[in-house]
Protein backbone atom coordinates (compact mmCIF):
# COMPACT_ATOMS: atom_id res chain seq x y z
CA UNK A 1 0.00 0.00 0.00
CA UNK A 2 2.80 2.42 0.89
CA UNK A 3 4.46 1.64 -2.46
CA UNK A 4 1.29 2.64 -4.32
CA UNK A 5 0.90 5.83 -2.31
CA UNK A 6 4.50 7.02 -2.16
CA UNK A 7 6.13 5.32 -5.14
CA UNK A 8 5.94 6.37 -8.79
CA UNK A 9 2.31 5.20 -9.04
CA UNK A 10 1.10 7.98 -6.65
CA UNK A 11 -2.34 6.48 -6.07
CA UNK A 12 -4.72 8.31 -3.76
CA UNK A 13 -6.02 6.62 -0.57
CA UNK A 14 -9.45 6.23 -2.19
CA UNK A 15 -7.93 4.55 -5.24
CA UNK A 16 -6.04 2.12 -2.99
CA UNK A 17 -9.14 1.34 -0.93
CA UNK A 18 -11.42 0.77 -3.91
CA UNK A 19 -8.87 -1.22 -5.89
CA UNK A 20 -8.31 -3.61 -2.96
CA UNK A 21 -12.04 -4.39 -3.01
CA UNK A 22 -11.93 -5.00 -6.75
CA UNK A 23 -8.80 -7.20 -6.63
CA UNK A 24 -9.86 -9.21 -3.54
CA UNK A 25 -13.68 -9.37 -3.73
CA UNK A 26 -13.95 -12.49 -1.52
CA UNK A 27 -11.36 -11.60 1.11
CA UNK A 28 -12.85 -9.56 3.95
CA UNK A 29 -9.39 -9.09 5.41
CA UNK A 30 -8.42 -7.00 2.39
CA UNK A 31 -10.69 -4.11 3.31
CA UNK A 32 -9.65 -0.68 4.48
CA UNK A 33 -11.39 2.64 4.09
CA UNK A 34 -9.62 5.62 2.60
CA UNK A 35 -10.32 7.47 5.86
CA UNK A 36 -8.36 4.79 7.72
CA UNK A 37 -5.45 5.20 5.32
CA UNK A 38 -5.41 8.94 5.97
CA UNK A 39 -5.51 8.34 9.73
CA UNK A 40 -2.61 5.90 9.48
CA UNK A 41 -0.47 8.61 7.94
CA UNK A 42 -0.65 10.78 11.04
CA UNK A 43 2.32 10.54 13.37
CA UNK A 44 1.56 9.64 17.01
CA UNK A 45 -1.73 11.51 16.98
CA UNK A 46 -0.06 14.90 16.58
CA UNK A 47 -1.80 15.65 13.29
CA UNK A 48 1.41 16.11 11.31
CA UNK A 49 1.66 14.17 8.08
CA UNK A 50 4.94 12.44 7.35
CA UNK A 51 6.89 14.84 5.21
CA UNK A 52 7.85 12.29 2.59
CA UNK A 53 4.18 11.40 1.95
CA UNK A 54 2.67 14.87 2.05
CA UNK A 55 3.44 15.53 -1.59
CA UNK A 56 1.70 12.29 -2.58
CA UNK A 57 -1.71 13.34 -1.25
CA UNK A 58 -3.99 15.31 -3.55
CA UNK A 59 -5.44 17.59 -0.88
CA UNK A 60 -6.08 21.30 -0.58
CA UNK A 61 -5.01 22.24 -4.08
CA UNK A 62 -4.69 25.99 -4.51
CA UNK A 63 -6.88 27.69 -7.06
CA UNK A 64 -5.37 27.42 -10.49
CA UNK A 65 -4.54 30.63 -12.25
CA UNK A 66 -5.31 30.92 -15.95
CA UNK A 67 -2.31 30.16 -18.09
CA UNK A 68 -0.79 33.35 -19.46
CA UNK A 69 -0.28 33.28 -23.18
CA UNK A 70 0.54 35.80 -25.79
CA UNK A 71 -2.80 36.73 -27.31
CA UNK A 72 -2.51 35.39 -30.83
CA UNK A 73 -6.28 35.04 -31.04
CA UNK A 74 -6.76 38.53 -32.41
CA UNK A 75 -5.99 36.81 -35.70
CA UNK A 76 -8.19 33.75 -36.19
CA UNK A 77 -6.46 30.51 -37.00
CA UNK A 78 -7.24 29.38 -40.54
CA UNK A 79 -9.87 26.72 -41.32
CA UNK A 80 -10.82 25.90 -37.74
CA UNK A 81 -13.77 23.57 -37.19
CA UNK A 82 -15.37 24.41 -33.86
CA UNK A 83 -16.42 22.01 -31.13
CA UNK A 84 -20.08 22.77 -31.85
CA UNK A 85 -19.64 20.71 -35.03
CA UNK A 86 -18.11 17.71 -33.25
CA UNK A 87 -20.24 14.53 -33.56
CA UNK A 88 -22.65 13.94 -30.65
CA UNK A 89 -21.07 10.51 -30.13
CA UNK A 90 -17.93 12.27 -28.88
CA UNK A 91 -19.80 14.46 -26.44
CA UNK A 92 -21.54 11.60 -24.64
CA UNK A 93 -18.49 9.28 -24.70
CA UNK A 94 -20.62 6.53 -26.24
CA UNK A 95 -18.06 5.74 -28.95
CA UNK A 96 -14.35 5.41 -28.13
CA UNK A 97 -11.60 6.98 -30.18
CA UNK A 98 -12.32 10.64 -29.49
CA UNK A 99 -9.37 12.43 -27.86
CA UNK A 100 -8.67 15.73 -26.12
CA UNK A 101 -5.23 17.33 -26.23
CA UNK A 102 -3.08 20.20 -25.03
CA UNK A 103 0.47 21.08 -24.05
CA UNK A 104 1.79 21.39 -20.53
CA UNK A 105 4.44 24.07 -20.69
CA UNK A 106 7.64 24.48 -18.68
CA UNK A 107 9.23 27.57 -17.23
CA UNK A 108 9.30 30.53 -19.55
CA UNK A 109 7.31 28.54 -22.14
CA UNK A 110 10.66 27.20 -23.34
CA UNK A 111 9.75 23.51 -23.08
CA UNK A 112 6.59 21.46 -23.34
CA UNK A 113 5.08 17.97 -23.29
CA UNK A 114 1.97 17.04 -25.28
CA UNK A 115 -0.92 15.35 -23.49
CA UNK A 116 -3.63 13.47 -25.38
CA UNK A 117 -6.47 11.75 -23.49
CA UNK A 118 -9.11 9.33 -24.81
CA UNK A 119 -12.51 10.50 -23.59
CA UNK A 120 -14.13 7.11 -22.94
CA UNK A 121 -11.30 5.35 -21.05
CA UNK A 122 -9.26 8.36 -19.85
CA UNK A 123 -6.20 6.65 -21.34
CA UNK A 124 -3.38 9.16 -21.74
CA UNK A 125 -0.60 9.39 -24.30
CA UNK A 126 2.27 11.75 -23.55
CA UNK A 127 4.07 13.32 -26.49
CA UNK A 128 7.78 13.91 -26.00
CA UNK A 129 8.83 17.22 -27.58
CA UNK A 130 12.61 17.52 -27.17
CA UNK A 131 12.93 19.69 -30.26
CA UNK A 132 10.56 22.42 -29.14
CA UNK A 133 6.83 22.97 -29.53
CA UNK A 134 6.42 24.95 -32.73
CA UNK A 135 3.50 24.00 -34.97
CA UNK A 136 5.42 21.68 -37.31
CA UNK A 137 7.14 19.82 -34.46
CA UNK A 138 3.86 19.35 -32.60
CA UNK A 139 2.09 18.22 -35.77
CA UNK A 140 4.67 15.56 -36.55
CA UNK A 141 5.02 14.30 -32.98
CA UNK A 142 1.25 14.06 -32.51
CA UNK A 143 0.85 12.22 -35.79
CA UNK A 144 3.57 9.73 -34.86
CA UNK A 145 1.78 8.89 -31.62
CA UNK A 146 -1.75 8.83 -33.02
CA UNK A 147 -0.77 6.55 -35.91
CA UNK A 148 0.22 3.82 -33.45
CA UNK A 149 -3.54 3.33 -32.84
CA UNK A 150 -5.96 1.27 -34.93
CA UNK A 151 -8.17 3.39 -37.16
CA UNK A 152 -11.36 2.88 -35.11
CA UNK A 153 -9.64 4.40 -32.06
CA UNK A 154 -8.54 7.59 -33.79
CA UNK A 155 -11.75 9.38 -34.70
CA UNK A 156 -11.23 12.96 -33.55
CA UNK A 157 -9.02 15.31 -31.54
CA UNK A 158 -10.29 18.33 -29.60
CA UNK A 159 -7.80 21.12 -28.81
CA UNK A 160 -7.88 24.68 -27.58
CA UNK A 161 -6.98 27.52 -29.95
CA UNK A 162 -3.27 27.42 -29.19
CA UNK A 163 -1.14 28.15 -32.24
CA UNK A 164 0.96 25.06 -31.65
CA UNK A 165 -1.80 23.29 -33.63
CA UNK A 166 -1.72 25.71 -36.54
CA UNK A 167 -0.79 22.74 -38.76
CA UNK A 168 -4.04 20.96 -37.88
CA UNK A 169 -5.16 20.58 -41.49
CA UNK A 170 -2.00 18.71 -42.48
CA UNK A 171 -2.25 16.64 -39.29
CA UNK A 172 -5.73 15.55 -40.35
CA UNK A 173 -4.48 14.65 -43.82
CA UNK A 174 -1.63 12.61 -42.35
CA UNK A 175 -3.73 10.75 -39.75
CA UNK A 176 -7.34 10.86 -40.98
CA UNK A 177 -8.24 12.35 -37.57
CA UNK A 178 -10.69 15.25 -37.54
CA UNK A 179 -9.64 18.19 -35.34
CA UNK A 180 -12.15 20.35 -33.45
CA UNK A 181 -11.32 23.55 -31.57
CA UNK A 182 -12.76 24.79 -28.30
CA UNK A 183 -14.26 28.22 -27.98
CA UNK A 184 -11.84 30.88 -26.66
CA UNK A 185 -11.22 30.79 -22.92
CA UNK A 186 -13.35 27.64 -22.46
CA UNK A 187 -11.08 24.96 -20.94
CA UNK A 188 -14.10 23.05 -19.60
CA UNK A 189 -14.86 22.02 -23.18
CA UNK A 190 -11.90 19.66 -22.89
CA UNK A 191 -12.33 18.94 -19.21
CA UNK A 192 -10.94 15.39 -19.33
CA UNK A 193 -7.65 16.74 -20.60
CA UNK A 194 -7.64 19.61 -18.10
CA UNK A 195 -8.11 17.17 -15.23
CA UNK A 196 -5.37 14.93 -16.58
CA UNK A 197 -2.96 17.85 -16.88
CA UNK A 198 -3.64 18.67 -13.24
CA UNK A 199 -2.65 15.11 -12.26
CA UNK A 200 0.45 15.31 -14.42
CA UNK A 201 1.69 18.35 -12.51
CA UNK A 202 2.59 15.92 -9.73
CA UNK A 203 5.28 14.66 -12.07
CA UNK A 204 5.95 17.87 -14.03
CA UNK A 205 5.68 20.75 -11.51
CA UNK A 206 4.91 24.21 -12.78
CA UNK A 207 7.92 26.47 -13.16
CA UNK A 208 10.31 23.63 -14.06
CA UNK A 209 12.25 22.82 -17.20
CA UNK A 210 10.40 19.99 -18.95
CA UNK A 211 13.22 19.40 -21.43
CA UNK A 212 15.16 17.50 -18.72
CA UNK A 213 12.73 14.58 -19.07
CA UNK A 214 13.85 11.91 -21.51
CA UNK A 215 11.53 9.94 -23.76
CA UNK A 216 11.79 7.01 -21.32
CA UNK A 217 10.89 9.30 -18.40
CA UNK A 218 7.81 10.54 -20.22
CA UNK A 219 6.78 7.00 -21.21
CA UNK A 220 7.16 5.72 -17.64
CA UNK A 221 5.04 8.57 -16.28
CA UNK A 222 2.31 7.76 -18.79
CA UNK A 223 2.37 4.14 -17.61
CA UNK A 224 2.08 5.25 -13.98
CA UNK A 225 -0.84 7.57 -14.70
CA UNK A 226 -2.67 4.98 -16.78
CA UNK A 227 -2.19 2.49 -13.96
CA UNK A 228 -4.24 4.49 -11.44
CA UNK A 229 -7.75 3.14 -10.76
CA UNK A 230 -10.47 5.66 -11.63
CA UNK A 231 -13.80 6.07 -9.92
CA UNK A 232 -15.45 6.97 -13.22
CA UNK A 233 -14.28 3.58 -14.62
CA UNK A 234 -15.68 1.64 -11.65
CA UNK A 235 -12.12 1.44 -10.29
CA UNK A 236 -10.62 -0.08 -13.39
CA UNK A 237 -7.48 1.60 -14.63
CA UNK A 238 -7.35 3.50 -17.93
CA UNK A 239 -4.78 0.96 -19.12
CA UNK A 240 -7.20 -1.91 -18.45
CA UNK A 241 -10.12 -0.13 -20.08
CA UNK A 242 -8.08 0.79 -23.16
CA UNK A 243 -6.62 -2.74 -23.44
CA UNK A 244 -10.19 -4.04 -23.59
CA UNK A 245 -10.87 -1.73 -26.54
CA UNK A 246 -7.74 -2.88 -28.33
CA UNK A 247 -8.72 -6.52 -27.81
CA UNK A 248 -12.25 -6.03 -29.11
CA UNK A 249 -13.08 -6.37 -32.77
CA UNK A 250 -13.45 -3.01 -34.55
CA UNK A 251 -17.03 -1.97 -35.23
CA UNK A 252 -18.51 -2.91 -38.58
CA UNK A 253 -18.89 -0.05 -41.05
Amino acid sequence: MQEKLGGPARWSPEQISRRMRRDFPDDACMRISHEAIYQALYVQGRGGLRRELTACLRTGRALRKPRRRVDHRKKRMKDMVMISERPPEAADRAVPGHWEGDLIVGTGSASAIGTVVERTTRFTMLVHLPGGHDAVTVRDALATNILTLPSHLRRSLTWDQGWELMEHAQFSVDTDVAVYFCDPHSPWQRGTNENTNGLLRQYFPKGTDLSVHSADDVANIAVALNGRPRKTLNWMTPAEAFAALLAAAPPQT
